[in-house]
C-alpha cells in the first residue's frame, strides 16, 4: 500500500504571511501536487502543527481546501495547535472517549493509530497522559499482533538537535513501555522541521520538513532561528517486507540541464 506523510502547515489567516512565507500557497501548491501524481495512496496524514497560533480561521482555511480533497486525511494536533478550536472547526474529527484527537484505520493487514500528544501552553513540548495511554493500550492489544505504524507530532525519542530535544515528549519512557511486546514497525512523526530517519529501540522512525520554514541543523548556520530550505511530502509504500519513504521537495522539482530525450532508455 502506498500513503502519504505530511506535517507542520503552520496556516495563518488569510493574506497573513508567517517568516516571509504564505503557508496556505505551499498547502496548496502540496495538496495539488499530491492529488495529480498519488491518486492511489491510500490516505495523507497531517502530523501536527497545523495552524501557527491555533487560530479558529486557520482551521477554517484548512477545512476549506480538504472538503474537496480526493483522499482521506487523517488529522493531528501539534504544540502549535489549539484543541478547542480545532474541534470547533473540524466537528466530526476522530475522537477517542476522552475527546482527544486520536483514531485509528486498519487496512492492507496493518493498524494505523494517529495520536494526539499536544500538552497544552506555554510548553511546546509534548505529552501523553494516562488517559491517552490507555486508549493506545487499548488499541496496541486490539491489534491482535498485527503490524502497526504510529504518527505522532511529538518524538518520543532525542533526534540530536540542540533545540529540539528540549521540546520532545515529556514522559518517553512511560510511551515506550506502552509499545512492549507489540510489532510496531515504524513511528512517523514532525515538529523537528527536518528530515530524520533511523531506529529508536529497534523501531524505524521518519520526519520530514515543514510545509513552510524549517529548522538549520546547526544553530548559527543562519542568524535567525529559523531558515528558508525546500519544503517536501513523504511517500511512504508499505510492503509485504518492510517500509520505503521517499521524500519529495515537490517546490523544486524542475528539470535538468539536458536534451529532453536524454538517457532515456539507456540505462537497462
Amino acid at each position: 500500500m502506498k500513503f502519504i506523510h505530511v506535517t507542520d502547515l503552520h496556516l495563518v489567516p488569510e493574506g497573513e504571511v508567517l517568516w516571509g512565507l504564505k503557508p496556505i500557497e505551499t498547502l496548496d501548491a502540496c495538496l495539488a501536487d499530491i492529488a495529480k501524481h498519488h491518486a492511489d495512496a491510500s490516505f495523507v496524514a497531517i502530523t501536527g502543527d497545523l495552524a501557527e497560533r491555533g487560530e479558529i480561521a486557520a482551521y477554517k482555511l484548512l477545512k476549506q481546501r480538504l472538503e474537496n480533497f480526493p483522499l482521506p486525511v487523517p488529522l493531528l494536533l501539534g504544540n502549535h495547535d489549539d484543541r478547542v478550536n480545532f474541534k470547533s472547526v473540524f466537528s466530526d474529527a476522530a475522537l477517542d472517549h476522552g475527546g482527544f484527537v486520536q483514531q485509528v484505520r486498519e487496512e492492507h493487514g496493518g493498524v494505523f493509530l494517529f495520536l494526539d500528544t499536544l500538552k497544552g501552553p506555554p510548553s511546546s513540548a509534548g505529552l501523553y497522559t494516562e488517559e491517552r495511554r490507555q486508549w493506545l493500550t487499548q488499541q496496541l492489544d486490539k491489534a491482535g499482533g498485527r503490524p502497526v505504524y504510529l504518527f505522532m507530532h511529538h518524538p518520543p525519542f532525542f533526534i540530536s538537535h540542540e533545540l529540539m530535544d528540549r521540546i520532545m515528549l515529556d514522559d518517553p519512557e512511560e510511551f515506550a513501555a506502552l509499545l512492549q511486546g507489540h510489532d510496531v514497525r515504524h513511528i512517523f512523526f514532525g515538529h523537528g522541521h527536518r528530515a530524520v530517519s533511523g531506529v529508536w529501540r529497534g523501531i524505524s522512525f521518519s520526519a520530514l520538513p515543514s510545509l513552510n520554514h524549517q529548522l538549520p541543523l546547526v544553530e548559527g548556520s543562519v542568524e535567525t532561528v529559523y531558515s528558508h530550505e525546500p519544503p517536501a511530502y513523504a511517500v511512504v509504500h508499505v510492503t509485504g517486507e518492510g517500509i520505503i519513504v521517499h521524500n519529495d521537495a515537490f517546490l523544486d522539482r524542475k528539470p535538468a540541464v539536458m536534451p529532453a530525450d536524454a538517457e532515456r532508455g539507456t540505462w537497462f
